[in-house]
């Protein structure tokens, strides 16, 4: 077969984008070349050459002194290259009842359980960072915002701790990726299977799979396991950007709910009074990168054919961009949150103007059995009576309400002030001081479950590595 016209080598090779498979590769083959020798396959001594040699380039790539160079069509080629260089002929047994269709799918779900590990303990430390400013925020009150208006006001914690529980669904929807990745599509071959008797289970569990995929064609074909990964990352990403926003908005001077460090801003080129919240920024921005990961990635899979095709080769590049950005945007966060100084004074003030508890008016009155829509109206009149005095509703004189209607006793000065619109949303999920205590509680409890999952999965991942030195031939 005439070789590849040397003008299209740069879009045949993948090495740039799949050299961080090497260890898992490297894993994989062990195990593959494991099954292979228990099924005598391969002769005992073939069997211990490659094994050894295998052995060494895992502990070189895991040095960072064994790095694949250019010249290579990909990681897997440069493997078999180093290997035949070594043992000669002897290393021609290891392609043996395997392709790089088995092969690449088998190295890129351990890389992205590795991947989604290492993203999950990033969250969970920002979710750590944030639980100690909940803390600090169980006595302020802050305006919440509907519709970037005032509404109503909330404990600080309580709004911190939105972000927590967002957190936590993103984490969740990671972990439930992970479930469904953690299955070896090994013994695969290239779409119709092995036809050598390798025990496709025990390879799985040398590698620390769950299980192993139900089909070949399937195995082989599929990226749902990347594409699934990258939205999960999306969404986290969405998330942080969400938040950014916020923050960035309150670290103006219009706002001035937080003051940020100047090692978390940067100044003008021209301007020497600004201070650029650059960092939030950037965090923002990251959502539209890995947005862009994952619609490249549907994009790329829309018209391919059942099976194999090269096309899937452009998957890796989308998964790369998406987990860098999102570890440099939780990183980031997680300084924010840590370094951030909150300002209770301005946001104290903040609750002023806007007649933030003029829903409790009507609750108070709805508590005296009139109807919500009538008590609705009279606190509008209430609120256009605070209007004209220049006050806050917890300031207009009690004559004032009791000439808009003789429900109106001495207690609805208390109840609408801001402490008392947040104490009286005292239900499950509500801002009252003792819900937002529970919330606390709740949400270490859920971060405790968050850690017990990554403790017990790095165990099982070291677990496995040495389960599979220990198998190996000799």
């Amino acid at each position: 077969m005439e070789p590849p016209d040397p003008r299209i080598g740069t879009l045949l090779t993948s090495l740039p984008v799949d050299r961080h498979l090497l260890r898992w590769d490297l894993l994989a083959s062990l195990a593959h070349l494991t099954s292979l020798a228990e099924a005598g396959v391969v002769p005992a001594p073939a069997a211990a050459d490659l094994a050894q040699a295998l052995r060494r380039m895992l502990g070189e790539a895991e040095a960072g002194t064994l790095v694949p160079g250019d010249g290579f069509e990909d990681v897997h080629s440069f493997i078999e290259a180093t290997l035949t260089a070594s043992l000669g002929p002897a290393a021609g047994w290891l392609p043996t009842g395997r392709s790089r269709n088995d092969q690449v799918v088998t190295a890129m779900r351990l890389d992205l359980k590795d991947r989604i590990t290492c993203l999950v303990e990033a969250v969970i430390t920002l979710q750590e960072a944030l639980l100690e400013r909940v803390r600090e925020a169980v006595d302020v009150l802050v305006p919440g915002y509907t519709h970037l208006q005032r509404a109503q006001p909330v404990v600080l914690a309580h709004h911190f701790l939105a972000y927590f529980w967002m957190l936590g669904r993103d984490t969740g929807r990671l972990r439930d990726a992970y479930l469904r990745l953690d299955a070896s599509p090994l013994g695969s071959g290239a779409i119709a299977g092995t036809g050598y008797p390798v025990d496709r289970a025990r390879q799985a569990d040398l590698m620390g799979f769950a299980g192993i995929s139900e089909n070949s064609v399937d195995a082989t074909g599929d990226r749902d396991f990347v594409f699934e990964t990258v939205a999960a990352v999306t969404g986290l990403l969405v998330h942080l950007s969400r938040w950014a926003e916020e923050l960035v908005l309150w670290a103006t001077r219009e706002f001035g709910f937080i003051g940020l460090p100047d090692a978390l801003a940067t100044g003008s080129s021209l301007m020497p009074q600004k201070k650029n919240p650059d960092l939030l920024e950037l965090v923002r921005a990251q959502a539209g990168v890995v947005l862009g990961s994952l619609v490249t990635l549907a994009v790329v899979q829309k018209g391919v054919a059942f099976g194999y095709s090269r096309d899937l080769q452009e998957d890796k590049a989308p998964v790369l961009a998406a987990f860098r950005s999102a570890g440099m945007a939780v990183a980031a966060m997680t300084l924010v949150v840590e370094r951030m100084v909150i300002q209770p004074g301005r946001m104290r003030e903040a609750l002023r103007g806007g007649h933030l508890t003029a829903t409790d008016v009507a609750d108070y009155l709805v508590r005296r059995q009139v109807p919500f829509r009538e008590a609705h109206r009279l606190a509008g009149q209430v609120v256009l009576a605070a209007e004209v005095a220049g006050c806050e509703l917890w300031e207009l004189p009690l004559e004032d309400y009791s000439r808009i209607s003789p429900e109106f006793e001495i207690g609805v000065l208390d109840a609408v002030t801001p402490e008392g619109a947040v104490a009286s949303k005292d239900v499950p999920g509500g801002t009252a001081p003792a819900r937002v205590s529970q919330a606390m509680e709740s949400a270490r409890a859920a971060l405790g479950v968050q850690r017990s999952w990554l403790i017990q999965v790095r165990v099982d991942q070291q677990a496995a590595v040495a389960r599979l030195l220990g198998a190996a031939p000799e």
